[in-house]
């Protein structure tokens, strides 16, 4: 392990708006050819100080130093040809062209005459894929492809680019424990190669099990410096939230009340009118929470879209609280694509709040909204889910990706509908906010409860049952206390089903 920094950040601060510092006088050392993380609470300042290294925003104060050169990097581009490489939480990629096209742009091969050599592209795009064991479909839209797949198809263009210095942001969000320890393997064979990465993440029991260095932010300041092989997830949390935060929420295993959403024979067709769900079949009673395990692209997004009266089922019936579906039945919804269906970047916090929700008296009355009413209703929300920065007239696209989603689960959670669905809630939220938002879904005892997530530490803390689903199938439904992340991995990569016990 070279004690050489590759980075060297000294005094970063960023100033957005009039004073609020994002970062506050930063000092980020990362040595060559190591593991680094970066951990904090949403709004610390993480994204930011990343974004700065990789040329999308400038310091306002500060330098940088590239293998001990000291650099202004202006643009991605310059970052690119010092061998920085990031894959964003919120992908950077264009949906109407291949994985490919995705994967080259910007740096694309040319033949004679300066033209466009996609088979040579092609090429040493697959040897990347058979070199680090991914599966894509190169010639596929990424507009097709699942949320998983896309942040493959992002590492790969960093790949690609043969970059040293390999930026990943919550890479592990989407994956089955299977993929992740795929995952690390491969940044370890990275690692071992001389590659350097910094690895953002909420989750300390991965970054204890990966990295070799972390460094805690709490508002944007520096709160620790630490190697990880000294230290605790207890003594991270510390420094991360400024007191002893213990997350002791756990399951209450109680008797559940009346169906309120009941699904029979379900198929649904996709976008290509292929068959993703495929006579999907369970019951969910007010008080339970049914988790719903599955690699992404198995069919999740169109189970849900059929259930919100989003997509049309091709055959089968969805009933909620007794009443066959329709596009005004009444259901809280979480998307796991908040950027894409849950929110408009261009509209302030207040806006967001009320989206959907335009038509219910406590807005409206007359066809007007109760403006007053709506804004005291976004502060109280904004001062429940820690919103920062804490002003409902801030733009929700100038937010980082973790206080979007909690203004997006503020929203759902405050209606008032008999089934939440809830798919990946806590994507993107520190430990803070995970566990409020895992408390309040708790909470709802009169509820119905449907989560969706890869999270399967998330789904044994709160489900009562869980399904897997797998090609479109439930394959596997388990009583929470039955059974653990290995048997559930299984299942959610097809090594298992119920009727194939292998």
């Amino acid at each position: 392990m070279s004690q050489e920094p590759a980075i060297v950040m000294e005094g970063i601060t960023r100033i957005f708006g009039e004073d609020f510092k994002a970062n506050d006088s930063i000092d980020f050392r990362v040595r060559k050819g190591t593991i680094h993380a970066l951990v904090g609470e949403n709004g610390a300042g993480k994204s930011t100080l990343m974004n700065i290294l990789y040329g999308l925003l400038s310091p306002t104060y500060g330098t940088i130093r590239i293998n001990g050169l000291e650099k202004n990097i202006n643009s991605p581009r310059e970052a690119i040809s010092l061998g920085i490489g990031m894959v964003h939480q919120h992908f950077m990629l264009i949906e109407t062209l291949t994985v490919l096209e995705n994967i080259i742009l910007g740096d694309e091969s040319t033949g004679p005459f300066g033209r466009l050599d996609l088979s040579k592209a092609a090429e040493k795009v697959s040897a990347l894929l058979k070199s680090f064991r991914i599966s894509i479909d190169l010639n596929e839209k990424v507009e097709n492809l699942a949320v998983g797949v896309q942040q493959k198809v992002e590492i790969l263009k960093v790949l690609y680019r043969n970059a040293d210095i390999l930026i990943l942001d919550e890479p592990t969000a989407v994956l089955t424990p299977q993929e992740t320890d795929v995952l690390f393997d491969t940044l370890e064979e990275l690692k071992s190669i001389g590659k350097t990465i910094i690895l953002i993440s909420h989750k300390l029991l991965e970054v204890l099990s990966v990295s070799d260095y972390i460094t805690v932010l709490r508002h944007g300041k520096v709160t620790g410096n630490l190697k990880t092989s000294e230290t605790s997830k207890e003594e991270i949390s510390v420094l991360i939230t400024g007191d002893e935060f213990k997350d002791s929420l756990q399951q209450e295993f109680r008797s559940a009340g009346e169906i309120v959403l009941e699904v029979k024979g379900l198929s649904v067709l996709n976008d290509k009118k292929f068959e993703t769900v495929k006579s999907v079949s369970f019951e969910l009673r007010a008080g339970e929470i049914l988790g719903i395990a599955g690699v992404e692209g198995n069919g999740q997004s169109e189970l849900i879209e059929a259930i919100c009266g989003l997509r049309q089922m091709s055959s089968g019936s969805i009933k909620i609280d007794g009443q066959s579906i329709q596009n005004t039945t009444p259901v809280s919804l979480i998307p796991s694509d908040k950027l894409k269906f849950a929110m408009v970047k261009e509209y302030d916090i207040t806006g967001n709040i009320l989206l959907g929700r335009q038509n219910e008296e406590q807005f409206s009355k007359a066809l007007a909204i109760n403006y007053d009413r709506l804004r005291r209703f976004s502060e109280q929300l904004i001062e429940e889910y820690d919103i920062r920065p804490s002003d409902p007239d801030i733009k929700i696209g100038s937010l980082s990706g973790g206080n979007q989603q909690k203004v997006v689960a503020a929203r759902e959670l405050s209606k008032n509908a008999s089934l939440i669905v809830a798919a990946h809630p806590t994507r993107g939220l520190d430990i803070k906010a995970s566990a409020f938002v895992h408390g309040t879904l708790l909470k709802q005892k009169t509820k119905a409860v449907l989560l969706v997530s890869s999270d399967l530490n998330e789904l044994l803390k709160l489900s009562n049952r869980i399904a897997v689903i797998y090609n479109g199938k439930i394959t596997g439904l388990f009583e929470t206390n039955e059974t653990n992340e290995k048997e559930l991995g299984m299942y959610m990569t097809g090594m298992r089903t119920m009727n194939n016990e292998l």
